[in-house]
């Protein structure tokens, strides 16, 4: 297993969250700290990529590719938030 930081999932969410995906809002589960996914630590094995918070390992966004799919859950993400202030 490999550990990347979060830019390695950058071209694998882009068409999911956009061409700058590194920037993506995460809100932890587990901690509560808010961040980006450019700060995860990225867990790279055969089987997929495993994002996790750099502050308390836990889980914010998976992707798993085989037999030419893609799976994706991001559990850690939140939807962009508008202030109309």
């Amino acid at each position: 297993m490999t550990i990347v930081d979060g830019n390695a999932l950058a071209g694998v969410l882009a068409d999911r969250l956009g061409p700058d995906a590194t920037t993506a809002p995460l809100h932890c589960p587990g901690c509560g700290r808010d961040g980006i996914l450019a700060r995860t630590r990225v867990h790279v094995t055969a089987m997929g990529m495993v994002a996790r918070c750099r502050d308390c390992d836990a889980l914010l966004a998976t992707v798993v590719e085989a037999d030419g799919h893609r799976w994706v859950d991001l559990p850690g993400f939140r939807a962009a938030s508008t202030d109309d202030g």
